[in-house]
């Protein structure tokens, strides 16, 4: 007699799952939201601002977080504009996710989100808080910013950004991108079949860049008749000159810095200026220290922070930008470039007792290891300079440092990114 199989319950769908209801939203999360609570329960829906009042069909959940898309807006907050961008909205274009807010109003809800990350995620004291963090310098430019833009194959043809929930927008526009970019790509009729991403670079110079990161370890030949360069990244992240140059060039302060294809660099080059300044406030070299740059990219804050240094020893992961660190700084004899990665190389300074008075940190947005919160204290380095692109990162590395003997000092936000939710900042701790 054959086995009777037992039958498998499915799990039980939420019967709030595509119910409407009515939220106030009381605050903006990190990631771009705005917060309501229905039922003692956190509901996160986009394009939405604190002091609306809205209904909402609830879309999914996530533990006790629930996620919805606006239904109707009953009453609007006075910073709601009109949006610039014709891909912007819900069910939209998910590329910037501010256009709705005007942008004073922006530059608060950011301070007020990096505050609420270092309570919440960083456990600090309000005080320290309040005494700490400073109010965030905005941008010089909110629109037409970015000098590079990064996109997906579209399922219905095209290139575009992600939408919020799921698929990809095929874009015509982007007001955050320089214009020229738009042109680039308004004139490209690419069905490049090996790809699935794409980024176009403008560099300073004018010059143009297709970057085209590929899933097949055989570059493919690629021909275009428009004056610009070609290249590919592989997927082990090897970097291939197809046409024209292999990197970008950016001017910073009147510095020039070289980018291969692969290595990163903030988009918004106008603001790096700023941003070098804040970095240089927080270092306040008084002359002769010693500098340990960790993910130190293709040596942008390393040019700047030399000439007042005895030493600084850049550490860079990825070859292609160490190279590129390599060129950048070839004027200065006080540099030393290593290419590794950040534990290890923090591991042999450790055993080869190397000694250093000021280590400058700007990890991914995953933020430090406790490997190298480890190792930093166990260096007894005096000062600690972390820029951050990670409100929550920032927080939670805060609270590994303070823990770690550090004591935090500062903390200066600016916004290099408007009409998003991104947040840059400076801080800055002291042993």
């Amino acid at each position: 007699m054959a086995k009777q199989r037992p039958v498998r319950k499915g799990r039980r769908r939420n019967p709030l799952i595509g119910k409407t209801i009515p939220l106030d939203i009381r605050d903006m999360a990190q990631g771009g939201s705005g917060l309501g609570v229905y039922r003692g329960r956190p509901v996160f829906v986009p394009y939405t601002l604190p002091g609306e009042s809205i209904t909402a069909e609830i879309s999914g959940e996530r533990g006790k977080v629930l996620f919805a898309q606006g239904a109707q807006l009953i009453a609007a907050s006075k910073d709601r504009i009109e949006p610039r961008c014709p891909h912007f909205g819900p069910g939209r274009c998910w590329g910037c996710q501010w256009q709705h807010i005007d942008y004073p109003a922006q530059l608060l809800l950011k301070q007020d989100v990096l505050a609420d990350q270092l309570s919440r995620i960083g456990k600090l004291p309000d005080q320290l808080i309040e005494t700490a963090l400073q109010p965030i310098l905005p941008a010089a430019e909110q629109w037409a910013y970015n000098h590079s833009i990064s996109l997906l194959r579209a399922k219905s043809g095209g290139w575009g950004l992600k939408r919020h929930e799921r698929g990809i927008e095929a874009i015509s526009d982007c007001r955050l991108a320089h214009p020229d970019l738009i042109d680039l790509l308004l004139e490209l009729d690419l069905d490049y079949e090996y790809a699935q991403r794409l980024t176009l670079r403008r560099g300073s110079d004018r010059r143009m860049m297709l970057i085209f990161a590929i899933d097949t370890e055989d570059a493919p030949e690629f021909g275009t008749d428009l004056p610009l360069s070609v290249n590919l990244i592989l997927p082990d992240r090897e970097p291939v000159n197809l046409v024209g140059d292999a990197y970008s060039t950016f001017q910073i302060a009147e510095r020039n810095f070289r980018v291969t294809a692969g290595s990163t660099m903030r988009t918004n080059i106008g603001a790096l200026a700023s941003l070098v300044a804040e970095v240089m406030n927080a270092a306040d070299l008084q002359g002769g220290e010693r500098i340990l740059d960790l993910y130190a990219g293709v040596g942008v804050f390393s040019a700047f922070m030399a000439p007042g240094a005895a030493l600084v020893t850049l550490v860079e992961s990825y070859p292609p930008a160490a190279g590129d660190a390599d060129a950048n700084l070839l004027d200065f004899d006080n540099v030393d470039i290593i290419e590794g990665a950040v534990e290890s190389v923090l591991v042999d300074i450790i055993d080869n007792e190397a000694q250093y008075d000021i280590a400058l940190v700007d990890p991914t947005a995953s933020g430090l290891s406790d490997d190298v919160i480890s190792s930093l204290h166990r260096m007894n380095i005096g000062r600690i300079v972390y820029v951050s692109s990670n409100p929550a990162a920032l927080a939670r590395d805060s609270k590994g440092l303070i823990e770690s003997g550090f004591r935090l000092r500062k903390i200066q936000p600016l916004d290099m990114a408007p009409q998003t939710y991104y947040i840059d900042a400076i801080a800055s701790f002291a042993r």
